[in-house]
């Protein structure tokens, strides 16, 4: 029985590549200013919502972060993984997160999509009416 190699080249597992991914996202943002405030913010229940990072600009605007990552292009890239039923959930989780805060700040969507061709930060991705 032959066994197969496993590739050290980086994380095995798909949780542990998604964890990567966030931690790259995170260290992109806040070289650009922004302060995390929470990070796989999850709605009670199932069938909610989970947020990757919830991060503040320096102006106060809460930015809900949904962080793709794809190692290839090959169907739109990372950022065109995000349909319309993900972005539901990420609005649902958002608006549950908000609750808590009682004035509420200016907010928006953001998507940070890792690829071959590095870190893009799509501001604004989607907004709650979508």
């Amino acid at each position: 029985m032959q066994f197969l190699k496993k590739d050290k080249t980086g994380p095995s597992t798909t949780k542990a590549r998604g964890d990567a991914g966030e931690d790259e996202a995170l260290a992109f943002l806040q070289e650009r200013g922004l302060r995390l405030l929470q990070r796989n913010y999850r709605t009670p229940g199932r069938g909610g919502g989970e947020i990757d990072l919830i991060m503040q600009s320096p102006d106060g605007t809460v930015v809900f972060v949904e962080v793709r990552k794809r190692s290839r292009s090959d169907f739109g890239g990372a950022a065109a993984t995000i349909g319309a039923v993900k972005q539901r959930r990420i609005i649902f989780a958002a608006r549950h997160y908000l609750l808590s805060w009682r004035q509420l700040p200016p907010a928006r969507f953001d998507v940070v999509a890792l690829d071959a061709a590095g870190p893009q930060w799509l501001q604004a991705a989607f907004d709650a009416s979508s």
